[in-house]
């Protein structure tokens, strides 16, 4: 499967980091958060990546180039007004070529196995989720996981919802007469959920929205440990 970064995002939360950097390009380490995604797709066995740009995009096409570098292929999908969500997808699915493809923001931080995701099939299964343990900033979660392997929208289910990790697959058939223009993901999924057309999984592994720069200061200092850890153990 091929896989697409989202990356169209203004990093409003992450300011000042962000008044002259897109938000992928801020670093955990010596690597920028999108490199690191990228590494992970491609370990994962992602054949080829998308990534959709809007604020300061060509300073991403400008680090990344053409992807060799990194092992793969990266194509840009560049919009000229923000297309949000699921009308960035729309908009690049021609360069996504297949059925079936990785969706993931650009502004996670996980050891995430992508190997691990499968294809759906676009009739009876049209997305899967990646969810994951409630976190501080979203203590309700979004979204349950029925004993079917299901998910859903259930606000009565309150103590059973969990946070979307924005990790998913996700089937072109979703997308399906929707014309390019603005337009956010969340309702194409309810209706999906509606219909019972999206399965989903939990991950109990690390995982964290570098969000703001607090988010980011921890995980540079987890990371920092790590590597520290890493480093004594070798010697």
């Amino acid at each position: 499967m091929r896989a697409m970064i989202l990356a169209a995002g203004l990093g409003k939360r992450m300011q000042p980091l962000t008044a002259d950097l897109p938000k992928p390009l801020l670093k955990v380490g010596s690597k920028t958060l999108i490199e690191h995604q990228i590494e992970r797709l491609v370990a994962g066995g992602i054949t080829g990546i998308v990534i959709n740009h809007f604020y300061l995009g060509r300073l991403i096409e400008e680090l990344l180039g053409n992807g060799s570098k990194y092992g793969t292929s990266i194509s840009y999908s560049k919009e000229p007004i923000r297309l949000e969500t699921a009308g960035g997808i729309i908009k690049a699915l021609p360069m996504l070529k297949d059925d079936c493809f990785v969706v993931v923001n650009a502004d996670i931080w996980t050891d995430f196995n992508f190997a691990s995701l499968e294809p759906v099939d676009g009739i009876d299964c049209l997305a899967h989720l990646v969810l994951v343990e409630n976190v501080d900033h979203n203590p309700h979660g979004d979204f349950y996981i029925d004993d079917k392997g299901r998910v859903h929208e259930d606000y009565s289910a309150r103590d059973q919802r969990l946070t979307f990790s924005g990790i998913s697959v996700m089937h072109k058939n979703l997308f399906r007469n929707y014309p390019i223009q603005p337009r956010s993901m969340v309702p194409l999924l309810q209706e999906a959920m509606r219909e019972d057309q999206v399965g989903g999984a939990m991950y109990e592994g690390m995982w964290m929205d570098i969000g703001t720069p607090q988010r980011l200061k921890e995980i540079n200092a987890i990371f920092d440990a790590q590597m520290k850890a890493n480093s004594e153990a070798g010697e």
